[in-house]
């Protein structure tokens, strides 16, 4: 008499993946709800990188194009933000505006973390170094970066690599002592001396040990050079230090409608309130990922 077997049911493969993706979505979203400042300063970093991406399809014009019988239109129907004194769209250059913003910010933000990062982990775990780099870091914290990166731009020609590379090396300072701080505060703890005392090498603990728990601080670190990176390049082209009077910046659609700014306020409002608006969502979102990397910071708010 044989046995009968029993027909065993399986979920099919597929619902396996499906179910992951829904747990890590429920987990998005509640974590959105939970730190509502990352949400919205996300949002809007995200809605100004896509206005800048895709600015040659909405609905601009060649933010180039000069047009002496349309100067200093004000905003209407057929010119959204006005013209400026060349007879420029206003609008299509604070759109492809955006572009150069963003590209300095992120830029700048990205090098100057790696950047710092290496010469903080060097400074902080290597103590016969920790002296000599550190005053050379107090020197260049001893001069504001805005001075900085202006006496920068004064040794080279405008563009944007150059302005990057300016405001990067003013802000390279700053993430270096944030960082040898951190690294200062972990080689102290009972996990690193007793790496040290199995006898790990130096590059092995910084990579295991140390490097991970910089991640959260610096995270919330570029953000705000990020927003302190545009708020510079927006100063340098004001005044004439910055990326060429050619490329349509914010700064310099400030700095050229400053002198009709009581007749025709609106050239310099449209890309202040760009500007404020960009700078803000980095701010929010910095501040929300500090509050969700440190909540104990949070608390005690």
């Amino acid at each position: 008499m044989t046995a009968q077997s029993t027909p065993v049911t399986t979920a099919p493969p597929a619902a396996e993946p499906v179910k992951a993706e829904l747990g890590r979505a429920a987990r998005f979203r509640r974590y959105l709800r939970r730190h509502p400042s990352v949400a919205v300063g996300g949002g809007l970093l995200i809605l100004m990188a896509l206005i800048g991406i895709f600015a040659p399809l909405l609905w601009t014009t060649d933010p180039t194009a000069i047009s002496p019988a349309r100067r200093t239109r004000v905003p209407s129907e057929l010119y959204w933000f006005g013209t400026d004194m060349l007879g420029r769209d206003v609008y299509s250059r604070v759109i492809y505006g955006a572009r150069v913003s963003l590209l300095v910010g992120f830029s700048v933000a990205v090098l100057s973390s790696v950047i710092g990062l290496a010469i903080g982990l060097f400074a902080g775990f290597i103590r016969w170094a920790d002296g000599v780099i550190m005053r050379i870091i107090d020197g260049m914290m001893s001069i504001p970066p805005i001075l900085l990166a202006i006496a920068l731009m004064a040794l080279t020609r405008g563009s944007i690599q150059n302005v990057i590379i300016a405001i990067t090396i003013a802000e390279i300072p700053r993430v270096a002592r944030l960082v040898r701080g951190v690294v200062l505060s972990l080689r102290e703890q009972p996990y690193v001396e007793a790496a040290v005392a199995n006898g790990a090498r130096a590059p092995r603990i910084i990579w295991r040990h140390i490097l991970p728990n910089t991640f959260a601080p610096m995270s919330v670190q570029a953000t705000y050079i990020c927003a302190s990176a545009m708020i510079v390049e927006a100063i340098l082209s004001f005044i004439g230090a910055g990326v060429p009077p050619s490329v349509p910046s914010w700064g310099n659609i400030m700095a050229e409608g400053r002198a009709l700014w009581q007749v025709r306020p609106h050239i310099i409002l449209f890309p202040a309130v760009f500007l404020s608006i960009t700078v803000l969502a980095v701010n929010l979102l910095g501040d929300g990922l500090r509050d969700s990397l440190d909540p104990r910071l949070a608390k005690t708010l």
